[in-house]
């Protein structure tokens, strides 16, 4: 099954096409003036032309529905049902945390936590078992300060992501690593995506909206101050 799979949630304009498990082709840039209203279909013709296939093979659309750049999930998003729409075909949806943390599964840290930089010491983030990747504690907004993730001083951890820069400076936590330069990245959309292909865990492509969690946020807010 060859899927397009569709990353577009930080500044990484990311897209990937598989067959099955296997990655055919990928094609992705990190660029801090955020590229993916003009990158991202370029890349996707790029992805093909390297995968040897056309968009007519294609037979699944797999998107990185966030949490990130409010902008940058609106184009993935809307470009994504586009593609199922003019191809008939279903679409799947991960969490963009979770493609953060596949590379460090295994590499012996207890706990995996994603940040992704919002606005000054607020990072997105969520904990993941280091050996499983199973979810410990939910997607959610987080205001850093010194005690942070202090539950996890006696375990080694490793934060990722941008906003790892912002906890390396406030933490207190002596067993911590710190990897700033990841990403999102379609890529390591691909296990997750075919666990929900198998079971059949497609979204409503009318309906669906990518999890913007900081837009819902600044709805509270604005509420709040009527």
């Amino acid at each position: 099954m060859k899927i397009l799979y569709l990353e577009t949630s930080s500044k990484n304009c990311s897209v990937a096409i598989s067959d099955d498990e296997k990655l055919l082709c990928l094609t992705e840039e990190v660029s801090d003036n955020y590229k993916q209203s003009e990158s991202l279909h370029t890349f996707v013709e790029w992805a093909l032309e390297g995968a040897a296939i056309s968009m007519k093979d294609i037979e699944a659309v797999s998107l990185g529905k966030g949490p990130g750049s409010y902008t940058g999930l609106r184009i993935g998003a809307s470009s994504a049902k586009g593609f199922c729409y003019g191809l008939k075909v279903p679409l799947v949806a991960v969490n963009s945390l979770e493609s953060m943390i596949e590379p460090f599964l295994g590499k012996n840290y207890d706990f995996i936590i994603p940040l992704i930089d919002a606005r000054r010491m607020e990072v997105y983030t969520a904990v993941y078992d280091g050996k499983t990747g199973e979810e410990i504690s939910e997607t959610e907004a987080k205001i850093l300060d010194e005690q942070s993730f202090e539950e996890f001083k006696d375990k080694k951890i490793v934060f990722v992501g941008d906003g790892a820069k912002k906890a390396k400076e406030i933490l207190q936590l002596s067993n911590a690593d710190y990897k700033e330069d990841i990403y999102p990245s379609a890529q390591y959309l691909i296990k997750k995506s075919l666990e929900k292909i198998n079971k059949k865990e497609f979204e409503d492509i009318a309906y669906f909206e990518p999890f913007y969690l900081k837009d819902f946020h600044g709805v509270k807010k604005k509420k709040s101050e009527d």
